[in-house]
């Protein structure tokens, strides 16, 4: 009898102790703080999933010539607190985006890189970055 309730209680044990493995990229190992980017264009989609949100746009080039670009955020919630809203970033809205782009250069299928900030056609500014390890603190390279 002992035995089995040893047996119970370690399977018990095993199967309660397992969890989900969640994993957290730091921005440092996925983005280039040395690579700011300034993207124009349109909103293309938005997509409000955990961890982070992904902005796709299409954003002109100074050729002429345009761009797929998707840009992550933070958190949904994060962006909800600042006040971009699925209202707000509707697909086919004029938007100024700066970041920094993926350390993956490639843009296939898209170009990647980390959204900073936003500013919408009222002109309003609005923070949409993750202030995760290896980050850039406050500002950008053009503030003044």
């Amino acid at each position: 009898m002992n035995r089995f309730i040893s047996v119970i209680l370690l399977v018990a044990s095993i199967v309660l102790l397992q969890s989900p493995v969640i994993g957290h990229h730091a921005f440092s190992s996925e983005f280039d703080k040395d690579s700011p980017v300034r993207l124009e264009g349109v909103i293309t989609r938005m997509e409000w999933i955990n961890p982070h949100t992904w902005l796709h746009m299409t954003a002109t080039l100074e050729d002429g010539g345009t761009e797929e670009w998707m840009l992550e955020g933070g958190t949904p919630n994060t962006l909800l607190r600042a006040g971009l809203t699925n209202q707000i970033l509707l697909p086919g809205t004029e938007i100024l985006v700066r970041g920094y782009q993926s350390k993956d250069p490639d843009c296939i299928p898209k170009c990647r890189g980390s959204g900073r900030d936003i500013t919408l056609p009222n002109g309003d500014n609005v923070f949409m970055g993750s202030s995760g390890v290896g980050a850039p603190p406050g500002g950008f390279p053009d503030d003044n």
